[in-house]
């Protein structure tokens, strides 16, 4: 069972959070919080497998309860809900250790598949996320995006063949364990590959080696949704 914090300071939206997550008979929402400071308390009580976040909320946001629950409970994987003109604060949580990053505007089955994916030690970038984060870093004086795509696609060169495999499977959402059996080796292979990688591209977590991937163009294609 994957037991699931919400933190919404929107009454409406945290019950929406929580008719999706339950549709799922894996998914248990064992508590919520209208704010960062009552997020990172029932964390530290309920020790949820993963803590779903507004990005904003009064108080402590959601971008500070986010790196006190990562230093203090890490066992918890954080996914941050954002809205469109939140690219700054997006590119913060991604610095701060956030593991996942949805939209509240997204499709509800990307929501199970993204807190599935943080369970199991993955990181998770939207589709939609991943696109704002890398157009947003090229818009703001950080390079144009065909420069940006370029730099990323010398940083993934300079990595071993495996190591580029392991990079686009992990900008996938998958975790370790996914990517082991994908490339059929053992999960600890898969572990110190992806710690290679980390160092290697410069960045702290698997979320921010993910935007590189998706910079980079070399995330593989996903199936069809049956």
């Amino acid at each position: 069972m994957i037991r699931v914090l919400i933190a919404d300071d929107e009454p409406m939206i945290r019950a929406g959070v929580r008719s999706v997550l339950t549709t799922d008979p894996d998914i248990d929402v064992v508590a919520e919080a209208a704010d960062g400071r009552a997020a990172v308390e029932l964390v530290r009580r309920h020790r949820p497998a993963v803590a779903v976040l507004d990005i904003r909320m009064p108080g402590v946001n959601g971008i500070d309860a986010a790196a006190e629950i990562r230093a203090t409970v890490p066992g918890t994987g954080v996914i941050m809900l954002t809205t469109f003109g939140e690219d700054d604060y997006i590119l913060e949580a991604l610095g701060g250790g956030a593991a996942g990053f949805l939209t509240k505007s997204g499709e509800p089955e990307e929501l199970i598949t993204g807190v599935r994916a943080v369970a199991e030690g993955a990181a998770y970038l939207s589709p939609k996320i991943a696109a704002r984060v890398v157009a947003h870093l090229a818009a703001t004086g950080a390079g144009t995006l065909a420069g940006r795509r370029s730099a990323a696609r010398r940083r993934v060169a300079a990595l071993t063949a495996r190591e580029g495999e392991v990079l686009a499977l992990l900008g996938s959402g998958l975790s370790n364990g996914q990517i082991a059996r994908r490339l059929h080796v053992v999960e600890g292979t898969v572990k110190a590959h992806v710690s290679s990688v980390l160092a290697r591209l410069g960045v702290g977590n698997r979320a921010a080696a993910a935007v590189v991937a998706h910079e980079a163009g070399i995330i593989p294609p996903q199936p069809p949704q049956p």
